[in-house]
């Protein structure tokens, strides 16, 4: 295998999918593990074409730095042996994050040492979905409004991670005691990029510290992406975080140097089928309103008591109710949203014996058994928590995109990849709460990008 442009770990699995189209757009061939790899499901996938990029599903977005100290090491160590050009932490592109949940400076710290890097960068703006950096601050678009992060009417209410500061270092200072120094958008301009980048990576009177980078638009972008590049070295990956405004930077220059082609490698239409089966997790507005819209498209939605599904007492029973009622309506070829909520404001009070992550693995035990009992071609997942979870119950263990979804980016149709036959070949949506149009279930159950 010739040595990868980019390895990747992303801390939910509709990260790791949102990185994954990023590069497949553009025709840098990609594949997702769930797990690390063995050497024959590489192959088996790499015959189907040379891979350029290999991405680590994992789930730090909703872990305690306890359990990254226990896990990251070793995900890192594999992804360092894959020898990569850039190895990249795939964080969410609103950054959402907290010291005790999804701590982000933990994982960064945790990079550096296992890559023995002094400073380590940071790249979180991506106009492409309307996600910008500006003098360190961080904005976010909503139904064609920009807001600053900790004014944003969603994620500055996120029920795990919500985002009280805007300015991303004073956000990481929480988090690490590293220092985050920031290369803006107004260092980036002329011939001094080059000297003031390589400042603030090698400067050594700081000690190890991060450098974080404006993404105000697309030219900043491409210039980010050259400076990335520009810090690699042979035989040792560039370990660095952010958004997947990694990939969007990087793909430019890579085609600058004619490394890659540049060309989508995409069907335009996978087809419509019959029926879908979809679960839900995520407690976003945004995904309330998908919900809403393909029950007035015909689909029958199920709604689950959360508190009941997350107890360890109440779990199986509740699960199997909500099991009864979706077979029911998929029996009547009907398509099935399984839903844990509408929307933040309709969050359970967990049970006393609430155990944990038991949403995303009961919902994915839904989904198995709904795609089995009809033997369903497609499926949806959505809320990036509940992805992780989730899709490790249908026993997958890879996932390469099947068609990228221009209008709602981060959430391509991706194929599954499994040692059973049952799932192997079925095509699943992973959908982050904050993404996609009011018709996205709709759209996927009728292959329409």
């Amino acid at each position: 295998m010739h040595r990868l442009l980019l390895s990747f770990y992303g801390d939910d699995l509709t990260g790791s999918t949102d990185a994954m189209e990023a590069l497949t757009l553009s025709g840098v061939r990609t594949a997702l593990f769930l797990d690390p790899a063995t050497l024959e499901q590489l192959e088996r996938l790499g015959r189907l074409g040379p891979l350029q990029a290999i991405g680590l599903a994992g789930t730090s977005r909703s872990e305690s730095p306890a359990w990254m100290d226990a896990h990251l090491p070793v995900a890192f160590g594999w992804l360092k042996g894959l020898d990569a050009g850039v190895c990249h932490y795939k964080v969410c592109s609103t950054f959402d994050s907290a010291p005790e949940v999804g701590n982000i400076g933990r994982a960064l710290e945790i990079g550096a040492r296992v890559f023995g890097q002094h400073s380590v960068p940071i790249v979180v703006g991506v106009p492409q979905l309307r996600r910008y950096t500006v003098f360190g601050q961080h904005f976010a678009a909503m139904n064609g409004v920009t807001y600053r992060l900790d004014r944003h009417p969603v994620m500055s209410r996120h029920p795990v991670t919500p985002m009280h500061e805007a300015d991303l270092r004073l956000h990481l200072a929480a988090q690490t005691q590293l220092p985050v120094q920031l290369v803006d958008w107004l260092s980036l301009q002329g011939e001094q990029a080059d000297a003031a980048v390589d400042q603030a990576m090698r400067s050594q009177a700081q000690g190890p510290h991060a450098v974080l980078f404006d993404v105000p638009d697309l030219a900043t972008q491409r210039r980010v992406g050259h400076q990335l590049w520009r810090q690699t070295r042979a035989g040792q990956s560039l370990f660095t975080v952010g958004s997947s405004g990694v990939e969007y930077a990087l793909v430019p220059e890579w085609a600058a140097q004619d490394l890659i082609q540049g060309e989508a490698r995409m069907v335009t239409s996978v087809g419509a089928v019959s029926q879908i089966a979809v679960v839900s997790g995520s407690c976003s507005e945004i995904t309330a309103l998908q919900i809403r819209t393909a029950g007035e498209q015909g689909f029958t939605l199920v709604a689950v008591d959360a508190a009941r599904l997350s107890s360890r007492s109440q779990g199986e029973a509740e699960q199997l109710r909500v099991l009864v009622l979706a077979r029911e309506a998929l029996d009547q070829g009907r398509s099935v949203i399984v839903h844990s909520a509408l929307g933040p404001d309709s969050m359970a009070t967990p049970h006393a014996d609430h155990e944990p992550h038991a949403i995303g693995r009961r919902l994915g035990r839904l989904l198995r058994d709904m795609v089995a009992h009809r033997k369903l071609q497609r499926a949806v997942v959505a809320g990036g928590d509940t992805s992780s979870h989730a899709l490790r119950e249908l026993h997958v263990h890879a996932l390469t995109v099947a068609m990228a979804l221009p209008q709602t980016p981060g959430s391509p149709l991706c194929t599954a990849h499994s040692d059973d036959a049952s799932f192997d070949g079925l095509q699943v949506a992973l959908k982050g709460g904050q993404i996609g149009r009011a018709d996205y279930f709709v759209a996927i159950r009728d292959g329409r990008r």
